[in-house]
């Protein structure tokens, strides 16, 4: 009688088991059902993704990921973040996306999953406008300000000029454009959409220079392995490439349509 009774214990108990372990597997994969999807920026880096004078978000990539999230019938939620920490916040579950001026990277690639790209870049160098840097070479033992763990970084990293230059790393390109204008610094290497955005809020008082340090492009993050939400972010960025909203959404923020189709 007690080794019927263990048979059955042991029978339930496995039961019990697998019962467990399918409702793991599907709360793992609920990730790509999620009502809200919790997308990490930097909230300094204008004009993707910002604080306006009401201290509110916004910016190019919060609407477009917005738009997205509507296409794919979930909310958003943006999370600040410090940047330096993009690649562990994902990984760790703490956020679902990263979408903000994401620059693509073979280094990157090795740590996150990344849609189709969707915008041009570059990094380029900004200066006061009456300053008398007019090339990369200029900045021979001159201060420059960049961004700390950033694109921007690699590309002067990966230029011989990077080895004459006294270096200022900064937390993000606002403290590194308030000390341009304070004289702390010389020229900052910045992305350029995000350059070209400060010159226009702040007229003849930048400068870019026509050299750039290195052509880039922007792209969402995805945690490696939930291929499943990879798609369907993509396809929201396909659907809004045909019906005209990621054009319409471009135009508001940069006054044409430079989307990457």
């Amino acid at each position: 009688m007690k080794r019927k009774f263990s048979l059955v214990l042991i029978l339930t108990l496995g039961l019990a088991i697998l019962a467990a372990c399918g409702s793991d597997e599907k709360s793992e994969g609920s990730s790509t059902e999620k009502d809200t999807l919790i997308i990490g920026i930097d909230d300094s880096f204008a004009p993707m993704g910002f604080r306006d004078d009401n201290n509110e978000i916004v910016g190019f990539d919060i609407d477009l990921a917005t738009a997205s999230a509507e296409k794919m019938g979930a909310e958003v939620e943006f999370q600040p973040i410090d940047w330096s920490t993009k690649e562990s916040e994902l990984s760790s579950g703490r956020i679902d996306l990263i979408w903000n001026g994401y620059t693509v990277t073979e280094e990157r690639k090795e740590k996150v999953l990344f849609t189709k790209p969707y915008l041009e870049n570059a990094q380029v160098v900004l200066t006061l406008a009456d300053s008398k840097i007019a090339a990369l070479n200029d900045l021979a033992d001159k201060q420059v300000g960049i961004q700390a763990l950033s694109s921007a970084l690699d590309a002067l990293n990966a230029n011989p000029i990077s080895e004459k230059v006294a270096l200022n790393e900064y937390k993000d390109n606002v403290l590194a454009l308030t000390d341009l204008k304070a004289g702390r610094v010389e020229a900052v290497v910045i992305d350029k959409v995000v350059g070209e955005y400060f010159m226009t809020q702040e007229e003849n008082t930048f400068k870019i220079l026509d050299e750039t340090l290195a052509p880039e492009q922007y792209a969402v993050g995805v945690k490696k392995g939930n291929e499943a939400l990879l798609e369907k972010v993509q396809a929201a960025l396909d659907a809004m490439n045909e019906d005209g909203t990621s054009a319409e959404i471009s135009t508001k923020w940069f006054g044409e349509d430079i989307i990457l189709k």
